[in-house]
């Protein structure tokens, strides 16, 4: 048990680690807030092209969210930060890592959003023409408020998804949380630094899987 112990709940170590530690979880909530914006913005630009009437429109646009769905999102993220520069475009570690969450996560929340506006009746897009707005109008201040409400659960376990993705920006030596714990367990060959990057994600994520909970609670007896 000692050994266990000193393996791996190393409070000194940990304590030696922690200004590293803490960089690294500010990298992560920087690179969350980054990511996650951009995913939305990018799913919300999918699921309104997904409504258009031509085909010549839709096809390209399923064809483009299935496969940035089936594609792994750490082989996204090498390509962007290793194989673009092949071509004369390199984004560095930063610009990899938005560019490869932008087309994996956007595909998901596109996917998600076009749900929610499909789960809209088209009864309140035609009361609301009726009374005066226009199509623009119609969607934002009638169709999409009811459409995120409704798949507001989705959405928000989506974004948990996504948070904990970010660890996978590691592998391009962007330094956020799981890359600093790792550096600090090279140094003190001890795993207490990576134990310590856990309850970290735990401390930070806690929160949103309450509300998860509590939105799929609701929406169930709703």
């Amino acid at each position: 048990m000692d050994d266990f112990v000193d393996a791996f709940l190393n409070i000194e170590i940990v304590q030696r680690a922690m200004p590293i530690l803490l960089r690294g979880l500010w990298q992560t909530m920087l690179l969350a807030l980054i990511v996650v914006p951009l995913g939305l913005a990018g799913g919300l630009v999918l699921a309104l092209l997904s409504r258009a009437r031509s085909r010549w429109v839709r096809w390209p646009l399923a064809v483009w969210t299935d496969t940035f769905r089936a594609l792994p999102p750490l082989v996204l993220l090498i390509f962007a930060y290793a194989g673009l520069p092949f071509l004369g475009l390199d984004l560095g570690p930063w610009g990899a890592v938005a560019l490869a969450f932008f087309l994996n996560t956007g595909a998901y929340y596109g996917e998600v959003l076009r749900a929610g506006l499909d789960s809209v009746p088209p009864g309140q897009s035609e009361a609301a023409r009726a009374l005066g707005l226009r199509r623009w109008q119609v969607m934002i201040f009638v169709v999409l408020p009811q459409a995120v409400r409704n798949v507001l659960p989705d959405l928000v376990s989506n974004t948990l998804e996504v948070v904990k993705l970010t660890s996978i920006a590691s592998v391009v030596a962007l330094p956020e949380l799981l890359f600093q714990a790792r550096q600090a367990q090279s140094v003190t060959y001890n795993a207490s630094p990576i134990v310590a990057a856990a309850l970290a994600y735990f401390i930070l994520l806690w929160p949103v899987v309450r509300l998860l909970s509590r939105l799929e609670h609701r929406a169930a007896k709703g």
